[in-house]
């Protein structure tokens, strides 16, 4: 049994009781990575020399008060597009092949305030832009459960390092759906907070409107620690939200009686597989049983979310990937003769397809004689969406779904058809839209391959998420469940 197969409030009870030694999860942890890593491919940088060595200090705490944080010496991994003092960060784009940043994301400075230790940073789809971690430029993620499929994006690495034991839970960032979607395919639990709960500072920006970096873990109550250690205000980002984080884990209260959750008819319709619809009804009827009231609502205008976000996730790409030109850091072309040359040459060869199909989407939508008819009205949808939610929480406390239509689809399956790669996240990407926080617990499988359940709150309200989300979890044996690799 791997250590990593238990909580971390057990992992810190361990440790407070000098039953195990944080030296003893960071050698877990790179053992984890030295079995499977061939196989899965989470990781594109690792930190052994410097991990081992904060191990090593952090064990001559132990047994004091200064021992007493929840996370105290737990392993992290962390996305690749979260910069990191010292330690390579890529966005898996050659364009930032040899990025090594000068300062800490403060997620990241959060973190090591709380005492972890970061193992490496993990693979993604390439400036976050994608549904399967096959649009990185290093290397194609799997999926733990079976690596012959995708482990979901664009936080692929992220997911995969988790469900397949290398580390106890890591950070990833979710645009569109990018730390659900991969978690519903990996069988662990995902959480995009409310846009404004967790600092941005230090996240290289696809859509700086829709960004948000999240926690990926084995169980909700880890989730809920991890957001505990990262969430709240931050002068080094203006759109962090000035607003109280409360306790989560003192939601986790198992207690789900009169709660009232709305389902959304467009959630459970058309596109979605009857297996994933079948898990959903019963898990339903879990929370039923805890108690809780379920209604079917209508988000009507969901039907146009997927247009409206990549719309707006591609304008702010193209502004926000302009600063990439070859001249302050990152790849530059060793074939220029001028500037424009050097310009063109460079982003040409440091970004991959994927990024350039939207730098030129987003261009596109932003040039004159096309801002209004695309851009502007795709902002007009984007409020109405928005709207949508909050009719329904004006009467529910919480909006219930499946996280994706589909499991885990085979690699290289969609990579030639962008389109049908794009509505994979068509059920993930409201949230985004309306800045509402939203998790993803694992609720079944169909051919051995995990489906995940989408718990959508209030802003603001994760509290009320974490709850749902634990009552059901509890109830249920699926996160329990692991891949046999």
């Amino acid at each position: 049994m791997s250590l990593f197969d238990q909580k971390v409030s057990d992992l810190h009870e361990q440790l407070h009781k000098k039953e195990i030694s944080v030296s003893d999860l960071v050698d877990e942890s790179y053992k984890r990575i030295a079995e499977v890593e061939t196989q899965v491919s989470a990781f594109l940088t690792l930190d052994e020399e410097r991990a081992r060595s904060q191990a090593k200090k952090l064990d001559e705490k132990l047994g004091t008060d200064e021992a007493k944080g929840l996370l105290f010496g737990m392993p992290v991994g962390v996305k690749d597009n979260i910069v990191t003092k010292d330690l390579r960060t890529t966005a898996a784009s050659q364009i930032l092949h040899n990025f090594d940043p000068i300062y800490d994301a403060t997620v990241v400075t959060k973190l090591q305030e709380a005492e972890t230790i970061t193992i490496g940073k993990l693979n993604m789809d390439e400036f976050a832009m994608g549904s399967s971690t096959e649009n990185s430029s290093f290397k194609k993620t799997k999926n733990p459960w079976n690596i012959e499929t995708v482990p979901g994006g664009s936080s692929g690495g992220s997911a995969a390092a988790v469900a397949a034991g290398e580390v106890p839970f890591s950070l990833g960032s979710d645009t569109g759906g990018s730390i659900r979607q991969p978690a519903s395919f990996c069988g662990v639990v995902g959480l995009k907070p409310t846009y404004g709960r967790v600092s941005r500072f230090g996240l290289i920006a696809f859509a700086s409107s829709l960004d948000q970096i999240g926690p990926i873990t084995r169980t909700v109550e880890d989730n809920a620690y991890v957001l505990q250690a990262i969430a709240g205000v931050d002068p080094m980002d203006s759109t962090s939200a000035n607003v109280e984080v409360p306790s989560y884990v003192n939601a986790l209260t198992g207690d789900v009686k009169g709660l009232k959750i709305g389902v959304p008819k467009e959630y459970i319709g058309e596109g979605v597989n009857p297996e994933v619809r079948e898990s959903v009804m019963k898990a339903l009827a879990t929370l039923e049983k805890l108690g809780a009231t379920w209604e079917e609502v209508s988000l009507p205008h969901s039907k146009y979310a997927l247009s409206t976000y990549y719309l707006l996730s591609s304008s702010e790409a193209s502004a926000n990937l302009a600063r990439f030109d070859g001249v302050r850091y990152g790849y530059r072309s060793p074939n220029s003769n001028n500037l424009m040359e050097l310009y063109k040459n460079s982003r040409a060869e440091g970004f991959g397809d994927e990024v350039k199909r939207r730098i030129m989407l987003g261009t596109f939508a932003l040039s004159s004689g096309y801002y209004d008819a695309y851009y502007k009205k795709a902002q007009k949808a984007r409020t109405l969406i928005k709207k949508d939610f909050e009719d329904v929480f004006a009467k529910y406390d919480v909006i219930v779904g499946p996280t994706t239509p589909t499991p885990a689809f085979k690699i290289s399956e969609k990579t030639s058809d962008p389109l049908t790669m794009y509505a994979n996240d068509i059920l993930t990407i409201p949230v985004n839209l309306a800045g509402v926080p939203g998790i993803s617990v694992p609720c079944g499988f169909d051919q051995g391959l995990p489906l995940g359940l989408q718990i959508i709150g209030k802003h603001f309200d994760e509290a009320t998420v974490y709850r749902v989300a634990h009552a059901f979890e509890q109830a249920t044996d699926f996160h329990k469940q692991k891949p046999g690799l």
